[in-house]
């Protein structure tokens, strides 16, 4: 009760704080508007009804609504009904009606098709495509790279920072470096709409290469203070990375009340991702291919110990988002690559819905060109494809001695996330049986 009543406290002082500095914001505005030399043509006051500040006002408001009662504190709760308000109050933010949207993934799950669906979204989104790219290749060879919780740390406060539309962290892994916020090197650029728009697009520079071009439109170097821009006028952000690997260690970015974070993580049948990545990424995955071919795998090898370990990862931050700590409470979803690819409009509705953000016409119309292609786009990286198909094609390309060995390294994972094991190759590659269980994710 004493904690209830602090509480309340705390959010009166930070309502007069808050309603103080408005009324100075006004007062100043009010007064450079009368200082506007007499040719140039008045402009209107300005209107602070959409700031982040508005909106922690009108978030302190509600909160104390729900707090005290009309005829003042509200001792009608019950100790379990106090606590979940409490909880409630924790999840909070002051990031003025922005959401924030963090998609966690690991390579090969249909991770470029799912954030596309938040970057197809509009005029509103800010969206990213693996800016952590960076990071992990400057680190590679850095002794940090062999520390995981400074890595951790590092993912998580670039995260931040882009979050906050500050790039300046995140310049300084960008080789070579950016000379006065401009870069022609910043990975996947045409991957995100928002760095390609016309107020983003800087005048064609004469011989400077910028490999990750944009394509809607003829741009020269990425300016990061046109971005920034950009970002702090977008209602929402969205950053979609598979280089997160343990979803506790962004806890302090979740709990920023800056920000209003959002994560969904991205999940797919591990024999399905094994079977990609030997395409995708072929000379990393010649000894899977010996394997394959001889027919014989030796567990104790470093390749088998690495799948593991990697099941293991992703299995343990979902038992940590499933498990809805305070910190995570209506913060997080699971979804499965493959119901996206069975019910793409159905799972974006739910993932927007989860988000908070509404479902845009434009996302609805690009799922729709984009998911009932007949011919597959070429590209192992084109998100044009009949997903429903694309998401049951590895069942003919994995080897059956190779899927045993994942269903062995990776049973506590497949079973969580609720896929079937096969104990034959004819099992495997008949598609009239179903290798995913009807599950819901909470």
């Amino acid at each position: 009760m004493k904690t209830k009543y602090a509480i309340v406290f705390i959010c009166i002082v930070a309502l007069v704080i808050i309603e103080k500095e408005s009324n100075i914001l006004s007062r100043v505005s009010d007064k450079l508007i009368q200082r506007q030399a007499p040719q140039q043509t008045p402009q209107p006051p300005l209107d602070y009804g959409n700031t982040t500040q508005n909106g922690s006002l009108m978030m302190l408001k509600m909160l104390l609504s729900k707090l005290i009662g009309t005829n003042g504190y509200n001792t009608s709760l019950s100790d379990d009904q106090e606590e979940d308000e409490l909880d409630d109050l924790g999840t909070y933010s002051f990031s003025g009606g922005r959401k924030h949207i963090l998609l966690l993934a690991t390579t090969r799950t249909g991770s470029s098709f799912v954030g596309e669906l938040f970057n197809q979204h509009g005029e509103n989104m800010f969206y990213l495509f693996e800016p952590l790219w960076h990071v992990e290749r400057m680190l590679t060879t850095a002794s940090e790279s062999n520390n995981g919780t400074v890595l951790s740390g590092i993912y998580r406060d670039v995260l931040q920072g882009l979050f906050l539309c500050d790039f300046s962290l995140l310049e300084k892994y960008i080789a070579p470096p950016p000379k006065d916020h401009v870069t022609p090197a910043l990975f996947r650029r045409e991957s995100s709409l928002s760095l390609c728009e016309e107020s983003v697009c800087s005048p064609v520079v004469k011989d400077v290469f910028e490999r990750y071009h944009c394509k809607t439109r003829r741009c020269g170097p990425l300016n990061f203070t046109l971005a920034t821009e950009s970002c702090l006028s977008k209602q929402h952000h969205a950053v979609k990375t598979v280089r997160v690997r343990q979803l506790d260690t962004l806890q302090p970015l979740v709990e920023d009340r800056r920000l209003d974070v959002r994560v969904i993580q991205l999940v797919r049948d591990p024999r399905a991702i094994l079977a990609s990545r030997m395409v995708a990424f072929s000379s990393k995955y010649q000894t899977w291919k010996t394997w394959a071919q001889d027919g014989q795998v030796p567990e104790d090898d470093e390749e088998v110990k690495r799948l593991k370990a990697n099941c293991d990862q992703i299995r343990m931050s979902a038992e940590v988002g499933l498990s809805q700590p305070r910190w995570l409470r209506r913060r997080y979803m699971l979804v499965r690559y493959e119901d996206i690819a069975r019910y793409p409009m159905q799972k974006a509705e739910e993932m927007y819905r989860f988000t908070g953000i509404p479902f845009s016409s434009q996302a609805r119309e690009w799922i729709l060109r984009n998911t009932q292609t007949m011919q597959e786009a070429s590209g192992i990286y084109s998100t044009q494809k009949n997903s429903s198909e694309q998401a049951e094609k590895w069942r003919f390309s994995i080897p059956f001695t190779l899927a045993q060995v994942v269903q062995r390294v990776c049973g506590p994972t497949m079973k969580l996330f609720g896929y079937r094991f096969v104990d034959d190759e004819k099992t495997l590659i008949n598609k009239s049986i179903s290798l995913l269980e009807e599950k819901l994710f909470l």
